[in-house]
């Protein structure tokens, strides 16, 4: 019966270390505060285009929109007409040459 004693000399001796402890005093507003952060619906934002700035984004198109005249205007030149003409004449790439089996 002395064991008996003895676990129950430290049951007490736990219990009594409980009661002095002192109480935490927490902010009237944590559980609020902890629920919203929880719970928050976050904004999902693409964080591989925000380097694309407004100020990029019309540098680009001032770019593009340059390239693109250029291109027309290369188009529309004689020597681009006459290069395209000379290449499909070498390849013998001309339509207008070529008889197809395939017409009736």
């Amino acid at each position: 019966m002395n064991t008996n004693n003895n676990i129950q000399d430290k049951i007490d001796s736990t219990l009594n270390a409980l009661d002095t402890l002192n109480s935490v005093q927490v902010s009237p507003f944590f559980k609020d505060k902890t629920m919203q952060k929880m719970f928050a619906e976050k904004q999902v934002t693409s964080k591989s285009w925000s380097w694309f700035t407004p100020q990029l984004q019309l540098a680009t198109l001032v770019c593009v929109v340059i390239v693109n005249v250029y291109a027309i205007r290369q188009i529309n030149s004689a020597k681009y007409n006459d290069a395209i003409s000379s290449f499909a004449s070498d390849y013998g790439l001309n339509s207008d040459s070529e008889s197809s089996f395939l017409k009736l």
